[in-house]
């Protein structure tokens, strides 16, 4: 039979603990409490304590959802605290069981905050319980961690979870979390009204996705005010208090999404008519930074650039109607594609004041010199010494460490460049793997084209490499980072 729970720690004792409010009104009682605290450490695992989970599923059905995941989390902090005792491990696996969205958020900055390879264990336990929890935004959380963890050995495992979430669901990881972004309880315009009785403000987003109020004149507040005499007090508090969700609640998803479109951008994806409709066009949280880029439509007609329109029409580079027919396939146009058309969106966007979530219209755009165009070499790279830090920022985009070779130092970065190519900065002395930090200078003695994403000996790309074969969406990515990267010398 299965042993009982654990005697409840100091640190776990009710009367320390925050109250969690019943859905019919007041709070659980101090004996309730400590039977729900027991509860979550009887269900660290399935069948641990048999009928232990139907006993807490009730119990948390009885309680405000939100107080119950907030008391877990609580939990987890307080045994991280004590040490993270593993006699009450259990305060990890059970935000699987009982968190919500904001766990969710909460546990994913946990994740990214985990110091390196020794933190590596605890990260991907972490990764194991997040993966298990409930809601749309866990997929969102996942792509988070595997964009911005500072270790990336955490990303690679995110990337990895993320992928077989999607495989399971028989989409691409991109593909899952357009379709799981979260309305957050806005209109079908994109806003939220918030009631103070007499009064009532509107919510709206900037360009990044942070929210904001307009009072019924327009004038525009960081945040809903301070209830006056003639408030309703009790529905002032409770739009202040969406007003904060709905600020908490955005944050997790707005820096997500920025990202997804500018990817979408350098890598050239699109989006069937239908697709761009839903996840972009109409939602109403997405809408907000889909309207501030220049879209283009691949149609049987030719390709044409337009905008989406704040009233949720669409709009050409002359500002008049656009159509998008239902055969068009959609994109975000990287600059490098419009031409004499680039001035004129930058004059539309700046006349309607229109700030973008990412550099698009104001982007860099690189081009190769002829010679560049022949070589598998950009030997005007070749020859600089740069920091430490500054090679190891490129990992933050598309870049990735070479495999280690004698001394186990990495003497490479490699940046897939298209089918089969793949653009290789070798680096002197390298970065020794655990101990990057020891070589504060790196020397770039090649920046080359190769067919293989490892190749190791001299500079000088694969017989017949051309950087000139490239996308030149690809060459003006590649020379802005490369610029970036000698502009630290």
């Amino acid at each position: 039979p299965a042993a009982g729970p654990p005697p409840l720690p100091a640190w776990a004792a009710p009367e320390s603990l925050p109250p969690v409010p019943l859905r019919g009104g007041g709070d659980l009682p101090p004996e309730a409490l400590r039977n729900l605290v027991l509860l979550f450490a009887m269900t660290k695992a399935p069948g641990d304590h048999p009928g232990s989970g139907e006993r807490l599923d009730e119990a948390v059905a009885a309680c405000d959802r939100a107080a119950v995941a907030g008391l877990a989390w609580t939990l987890f902090e307080r045994w991280q605290e004590a040490g993270r005792p593993s006699r009450h491990n259990w305060a990890l696996p059970i935000l699987a069981r009982v968190g919500d969205d904001r766990t969710a958020a909460r546990l994913a900055a946990w994740i990214k905050a985990c110091p390196g390879w020794k933190g590596y264990a605890r990260a991907v336990m972490g990764l194991d319980v997040l993966v298990l929890m409930d809601g749309d935004t866990v997929p969102l959380q996942l792509a988070s961690i595997a964009r911005t963890a500072k270790y990336r050995r955490v990303r690679d495992k995110a990337q990895e979870m993320l992928d077989a979430l999607a495989r399971a669901a028989g989409l691409s990881p991109h593909q899952l979390a357009d379709r799981l972004v979260p309305d957050l309880g806005l209109d079908d315009t994109g806003s939220l009204t918030l009631d103070y009785g007499p009064r009532r403000f509107t919510v709206a987003f900037d360009e990044r996705l942070a929210p904001h109020v307009r009072d019924e004149r327009g004038g525009r507040r960081a945040a809903p005010p301070v209830p006056g005499r003639r408030d309703d007090a009790e529905r002032a508090a409770a739009a202040r208090a969406l007003f904060s969700a709905l600020k908490r609640d955005v944050r997790a998803v707005a820096a997500d999404r920025r990202h997804r479109l500018e990817a979408a951008m350098v890598g050239g994806e699109r989006w069937t008519h239908a697709e761009f409709t839903a996840h972009f066009a109409v939602h109403p949280l997405v809408r907000h930074i889909a309207r501030r880029v220049v879209w283009l439509a691949d149609s049987p007609a030719g390709t044409a650039t337009f905008r989406l329109a704040e009233d949720g029409t669409y709009a050409d580079t002359h500002d008049d109607a656009f159509t998008l027919v239902p055969e068009a396939s959609v994109g975000v146009v990287h600059p490098v594609h419009l031409g004499a058309d680039l001035a004129s969106w930058a004059e539309i966007f700046a006349d309607y004041e229109i700030l973008q979530p990412f550099p698009q219209l104001g982007r860099p755009v690189h081009a190769l010199s002829e010679d560049e165009r022949a070589a598998g070499r950009l030997k005007r790279f070749e020859g600089l010494t740069v920091p430490f830090g500054a090679v190891m920022a490129l990992t933050r985009r598309d870049w990735v460490p070479g495999p280690a070779g004698d001394g186990m130092m990495r003497r490479t970065l490699v940046r897939s460049a298209g089918a089969d190519r793949h653009v290789v900065i070798d680096l002197d002395p390298g970065i020794e793997v655990g101990r990057p930090e020891d070589f504060p200078a790196q020397r770039l003695t090649g920046v080359r084209l190769s067919a293989a994403a490892v190749q190791g000996g001299e500079p000088g790309g694969g017989p017949g490499l051309t950087f000139g074969e490239l996308d030149p969406v690809t060459v003006s990515e590649v020379i802005t980072e490369l610029l970036t990267l000698a502009a630290s010398d």
